[in-house]
């Protein structure tokens, strides 16, 4: 067994392990001795008496490999597994303890199937960056076991699978900090600069980061920003503020980095993510140049970054996201804050409506926004729990010119304009 992977093996049976069901994590733990009757885990309740089951997790030393790696394994699955594996997401976590977690795959076979899905597993667990599981269930179907494979070893670490307290708050919630969600630029420039020997993009981004300024010093016009999902008339409104008060207006991520938005929207989340706050620290220095001159209106800002890392990291209703309070929702030391931010929010039903009236093409979570209330809820859940600034929510169902009073008359109160 590789070195870097003993001490995570010694805690083991400390573990709790959660896949990813009909949108929701289902829990389980495992024991060394079993005390009694257990009941069986939810996870495993759902299976037939003929299946087993197989748990890969990606345990690399580099995470950003780690993460490539794991974004590029469940297509290597999904294509070399049979079609009723029924591949589903999964992860293992300490409780409460950051940095614990890890992630990988969870699926199901027929007996018939072990030979042919037990070679692939094989040849994955010779990486040293994974580690295996499988799972088989007593006579009865009452009770099942887990494997821990050790090639080195030459041996399985066997223990029982146990039922297993829901956390808190979503498991994903111990390592989104500098991962899913960026708290300075050097952080996320850091992540890009790993990232240049395989994909060499990243060396254009970097050079588009200006100099080392001080991106905190307060700006000498008001800056405002619009936030909301799409189709809540962010553009109308930006552009109505910009001719309104004479402002300049700047969109983020800004224009200069659209060239390889669609290439960075392929990468796995640390990498996509990364990019995305190095695009608010771009936009930071346009809105310095720009706000000494005169008001500065920003369609959208840091609140869009984090609050749809925020709500793709978690899975399940809104009481999984991080705590009201939790340090994932705190503004970045190193980046300017505006003077105001508005939420424009608006009817499921009516933003429906208007996103097919435009027909546009849209992202992996704009589409996913359209069909999944539950991570719509926990997006604009997010924005709300953001602080520093916090977020004022505007009704955006009025009519174009009512709602661009009512923002005005916000920003004279806020901004004194």
């Amino acid at each position: 067994m590789a070195r870097h992977l003993k001490p995570l093996v010694q805690r083991w049976s400390s573990r709790v392990f959660s896949v990813e069901l009909d949108g929701a994590p289902l829990y389980f733990g495992i024991r060394e001795k079993l005390r009694g009757a257990t009941v069986l885990p939810a996870v495993f309740s759902r299976l037939q008496k003929e299946d087993r089951c197989y748990s890969l997790l990606v345990c690399s030393r580099d995470r950003i490999r780690g993460d490539r790696f794991h974004w590029e394994l469940r297509d290597k699955l999904l294509k070399d597994l049979p079609p009723s594996s029924d591949v589903a997401t999964m992860s293992s976590f300490l409780p409460d303890e950051k940095g614990s977690l890890v992630k990988g795959y969870f699926f199901k076979s027929r007996a018939d199937n072990s030979p042919l899905i037990e070679g692939i597993l094989s040849d994955l667990e010779h990486t040293d960056s994974v580690l295996v599981c499988s799972y088989s269930q007593s006579e009865d179907g009452q009770q099942w076991t887990q494997s821990l494979w050790s090639h080195a070893e030459k041996k399985q670490m066997k223990f029982y699978v146990v039922p297993s307290e829901a956390p808190k708050h979503h498991p994903s919630a111990l390592n989104m900090i500098n991962s899913d969600v960026f708290y300075s630029s050097d952080e996320a420039c850091d992540v890009l600069k790993k990232c240049g020997d395989i994909i060499p993009e990243t060396q254009s981004v970097l050079r588009m980061l200006p100099s080392r300024v001080d991106a905190r010093r307060k700006p000498d016009f008001p800056v405002i920003v619009i936030e909301g999902l799409d189709a809540t008339g962010k553009t109308t409104l930006t552009e109505s503020l910009r001719d309104t008060l004479g402002a300049t207006l700047l969109r983020s991520p800004p224009q200069c980095l659209s060239t390889w938005r669609a290439r960075f929207d392929r990468e796995p989340p640390i990498i996509r993510r990364a990019f995305y706050a190095v695009g608010n620290y771009i936009t930071a220095e346009q809105i310095c140049q720009e706000s000494a001159k005169s008001p500065v209106i920003v369609d959208r800002f840091w609140h869009s970054t984090a609050a749809y890392a925020i709500a793709t990291a978690v899975t399940g209703p809104v009481s999984n996201l991080p705590y009201d309070g939790s340090e994932v929702y705190c503004w970045p030391g190193d980046l300017l804050q505006p003077s105001l931010v508005v939420l424009l929010t608006l009817d499921p039903e009516e933003r429906t409506r208007r996103l097919r009236n435009r027909g546009l093409m849209k992202t992996d979570e704009e589409q996913e926004l359209d069909h999944n209330k539950r991570f719509r809820d926990r997006v604009e859940e997010a924005y709300r729990r953001i602080i520093g600034p916090l977020c004022i929510t505007v009704d955006a169902s009025p009519s174009a010119d009512l709602v661009l009073q009512q923002v005005l008359l916000l920003i004279r109160a806020k901004c004194h304009l």
